[in-house]
């Protein structure tokens, strides 16, 4: 076994498991797999005041966003003014819980959970290494559920819908969440995996020496999903993060095809079944998402309804065609490296755009919190709603259990490359 000193210099690519060699990485650069372009490693400056400073001041504006009013509105004499923890007590009070809980946990909890762990983790402090690494497992599961931007762009759709029937406003606590889903951001993008986990335990040895360019696959070595630990490909456990993980995914297509499905079968209803109830002088009118599209266009407003519908029907269909065709692709239809390369590429485009179909249901949440005027005005949450936040869910876990190094086991590699390193 060499030593992990050497460790340190080699890494499988994650996306399509290249065999690579570290450059050394200067401050403000990457390094890329050569073969499918991913982020391998990240060198910035300050690495521990950065994400530190960005966590802290993320913490304190999620805290005083939830202090103040959020947003308001003024319709024929009557206001109507909500704070950010209104809005999940609302759904909560329509006898939509699920809902509440879906707002707590994506918009609030996981984001401010995330920054938690990331001040615990870079700050090094003295806790049991046990507890450190299933914070950092824990730390990297969480990060592609936290939707707080996503809220927000929410928001400001709600804002376009609401305009034609009164006044809105922002309160106090707007700039203090736009100013959260900003630094949240930028602590992420700042808290580098393998650097982190370097502080968290030391690499294990390699279990054999590497070639670079070449497959793990084919050299009988496997990448732990979790910590980037080069392991022999019959090595379940990771010695250094205790996640357990095999060669490739197991059953990954499998599992894929089955949540695919499932999302199909749901996404019927979720188009067909209102997602709304608006009341207005006495008289209740259902809309569905297709409904809604084709209102705002009628009003004029459409550059909103082309995000609703790109956001809500596009982005949802187009996301199961793909997912189908990277099943069907890495079940052994492609044959070169061009279509691993194709295929790649639309993995990516699949899981960037995935939470962002969520836009429509963060919608619904602010205008039944806020639109709240008695038989002038009331908008409340239905049922499509629900089923459509779980085909969002059900295509987000799809992408997660998709292994995207399938697509590139039928490449044969001949020679050794060298990963590009790319100023930030």
């Amino acid at each position: 076994m060499y030593s992990s000193h050497h460790a340190h210099h080699w890494m499988l690519c994650p996306q399509c498991d290249l065999m690579t060699q570290l450059p050394a990485i200067g401050p403000g650069s990457k390094a890329s797999c050569p073969r499918c372009h991913t982020t391998l490693q990240s060198n910035w400056d300050e690495p521990r005041k950065r994400p530190t400073a960005n966590a802290l001041a993320a913490l304190l504006m999620l805290m005083l966003a939830n202090l103040f009013p959020f947003i308001n509105m003024q319709v024929a004499g009557l206001s109507s003014e909500i704070t950010l923890p209104q809005i999940p007590s609302v759904m909560v009070s329509d006898d939509y819980s699920s809902l509440a809980m879906l707002f707590l946990l994506f918009v609030q909890g996981l984001p401010a959970v995330c920054m938690v762990l990331i001040l615990l983790l870079v700050n090094c402090l003295r806790m049991p290494t046990p507890l450190k690494q299933l914070m950092a497992r824990v730390l990297f599961q969480l990060k592609t559920w936290g939707m707080a931007e996503i809220f927000l762009a929410g928001v400001l759709v709600s804002f376009v819908k609401l305009m034609a029937y009164g006044d809105i406003g922002i309160g106090t606590s707007f700039v203090p969440w736009c100013l959260f889903c900003l630094l949240q951001m930028r602590a992420f993008q700042y808290t580098e995996r393998r650097t982190l986990w370097a502080r968290v335990a030391p690499l294990p040895g390699l279990p054999a020496k590497p070639l670079a360019g070449i497959s793990g696959l084919r050299q009988g070595l496997r990448s732990c999903r979790c910590c980037t630990a080069v392991l022999s490909s019959d090595t379940l456990i990771c010695p250094r993060c205790g996640s357990k993980g095999h060669a490739r995914r197991k059953d990954s297509l499998q599992w894929t095809l089955a949540l695919l499905f499932t999302s199909m079968l749901l996404y019927i209803p979720a188009n067909l079944i209102p997602i709304m109830v608006t009341e207005a002088f006495g008289s209740k009118m259902t809309s569905t998402i297709m409904a809604g599209v084709v209102l705002l266009w009628s009003d004029g407003s459409w550059p909103i309804a082309l995000v609703i519908f790109i956001a809500s029907i596009m982005v949802p269909s187009l996301k199961m065609i793909a997912i189908g065709w990277l099943c069907w692709d890495a079940n052994g239809r492609g044959s070169n490296r061009q279509d691993s390369k194709r295929m790649h590429k639309i993995y990516e485009v699949v899981e960037f755009v995935g939470r962002w179909s969520m836009v429509d249901v963060f919608v619904i949440a602010v205008l039944s919190a806020l639109v709240r005027m008695g038989r002038l005005m009331s908008i409340y949450p239905a049922i499509g709603a629900l089923l459509f936040a779980v085909v969002v869910m059900l295509t987000m876990f799809a992408a997660l259990t998709f292994d995207p190094r399938l697509t590139w086991d039928r490449v044969r590699e001949k020679s050794t490359e060298e990963p590009a390193s790319d100023g930030q």
